[in-house]
């Protein structure tokens, strides 16, 4: 007899002839969550999370800056609290301990998620060195109708920011043409400002290999191509609507001069990735190829040659080198703190009222967008969110891809928005102007907020619970996981 197991209406429901249902229900692939979902946990074992937000706030707050707390520090410091921690009913060792941390860090999705971030950094570092965002740049500004400077300029960013992967790199590179633009044309220099870092986050929310977009999709066992799908949908409206607005905040026209030269064969690389992550293809075998594109065309066009272009490709990899160990950092700490009790508290005080897939979502929204304003950084929101984050998902039937888009989707749009975050703060000191006064005039990212919570009010787009790598898992061990209708 075939054992199937039925989570619905947040009740466990265990069935061997289902012939006689008359309902459609949702078939969630574990009874375990059930049973994880259920337990109290402990406050006590979040002590190590607690630490790290007070040290990283109180340093920050306290001197002014909070690159004087480095993120890889604060959780090294939380990570020897968390190895500090004992229970009274259970005694574990130090070793023990040790253990946990070890296999926490070195789960199978970190450590393909940390190759990914090496990859990722590789490629951007060898299509920067081969021209690629500059092409990407003039080119768009060549075929800008004066008329739409600032819409231009923000879809410019977005164009950037997804084939560039980085928020930050986008911003450092078009504010001084944003700059030079306010000063010819008179556009207000927040507001051109605003428009800049709203086309950053566009990307740093949707490129195949932006960092949040690697965790997202990890941490939730996704194709980036069903993200990206369920993702846009969620965003477009924000877009148009940022567009329009731009269009009639922009007065008068001017024609644009002493636009640089670009190439298409120098954008090639990026065009790759795009595709081939949007034909399914692996991400790793995409991330290849992307490199070994770049080197051919910088070879070609004089910008390296094949010896500088290993030094290229150490470059970009070392830029990611940082946040691919704070994941495993982050991997090992969450690993004690469930141990402990923490990830169950936590999990049962954000789902206590919660009693549909609605209230899922936007506690998982609301999980994300907290730790993204307390740590300015979106990838380590993510990746410390996300195993939570799968969990609220399995007891309420929320398609993971949803849940990979609104990770990303709330903790790049609160990223935008902080005027102690990176994004905010390079504008404002490349504009001479505070981050408080161009942080009004980032209006798609207060969209991308507003437009996500209506489609998670109206369950907009509807979405397979699992995708095709979910689905493999689940053959693997022999997981029954259905539709039934009676």
């Amino acid at each position: 007899m075939e054992v199937r197991y039925y989570i619905f209406l947040n009740k466990i429901k265990f069935e061997s002839n289902f012939r006689n249902w008359r309902d459609r229900y949702y078939i969630v692939y574990l009874v375990t969550q059930e049973e994880k979902m259920n337990k109290k946990g402990s406050i006590f074992g979040l002590l190590p999370l607690i630490i790290f937000l007070v040290l990283y706030m109180g340093t920050g707050l306290g001197t002014g800056s909070f690159d004087n707390m480095p993120l890889m520090i604060g959780i090294a410091i939380a990570s020897g609290v968390a190895l500090m921690l004992s229970k009274k009913d259970k005694k574990i060792s130090f070793d023990e301990k040790v253990d946990l941390y070890c296999k926490g860090g070195g789960e199978q999705t970190l450590i393909l998620m940390v190759l990914i971030f090496l990859l990722a950094g590789a490629f951007g570092g060898v299509a920067r060195a081969m021209g690629a965002a500059d092409s990407i740049i003039n080119f768009g500004l060549s075929i800008l109708p004066s008329s739409l400077l600032l819409p231009g300029i923000f879809l410019i960013g977005c164009l950037l920011s997804f084939s560039m992967g980085t928020s930050m790199g986008t911003v450092a590179t078009l504010m001084p043409i944003a700059i030079s633009l306010s000063n010819a044309t008179g556009i207000n220099i927040c507001l051109i400002s605003g428009a800049v870092v709203g086309g950053a986050m566009f990307g740093d929310n949707l490129s195949f290999i932006s960092d949040t977009t690697i965790a997202a999709t990890r941490t939730q066992e996704v194709s980036m191509k069903t993200k990206f799908y369920a993702n846009i949908l969620m965003v477009l409206p924000a877009v148009i609507i940022t567009c329009i607005l731009l269009g009639f905040a922009a007065s008068g026209s001017t024609q644009l001069t002493d636009i640089g030269s670009y190439s298409f064969i120098n954008i090639l690389p990026y065009i790759l990735v795009i595709v081939l992550s949007l034909l399914g293809m692996n991400v790793i075998q995409v991330m290849t190829i992307g490199i070994l594109s770049g080197i051919i065309i910088g070879c070609f066009n004089g910008s390296f040659n094949l010896v500088e272009s290993l030094t290229v490709i150490h470059d970009g990899a070392v830029g990611m080198e940082d946040m691919a160990l704070i994941a495993v950092l982050v991997g090992g700490l969450v690993e004690v703190m469930k141990h402990f009790g923490g990830i169950d508290y936590l999990l049962g005080a954000l789902t206590k009222n919660v009693k549909s897939s609605k209230g899922g979502e936007l506690a998982i929204a609301a999980l994300v967008s907290l730790l993204d304003i307390a740590t300015t950084n979106n990838t380590i929101s993510i990746i410390a969110a996300g195993p939570i984050a799968r969990d609220i998902a399995d007891k309420y039937g929320i398609a993971r891809a949803r849940v990979a888009s609104i990770l990303d989707l709330f903790s790049s749009a609160f990223n935008g928005l902080l005027p102690y975050a990176g994004q905010l703060l390079v504008a404002g000191g490349m504009a001479g102007v505070t981050p408080m006064s161009i942080m009004p005039y980032v209006w798609y990212c207060m969209l991308m907020i507003v437009c996500a919570i209506i489609f998670i009010i109206i369950g907009f787009p509807k979405l397979k619970m699992f995708d095709t790598e979910t689905d493999n898992i689940h053959k693997e061990h022999n997981i029954v996981v259905e539709d039934t209708k009676a």
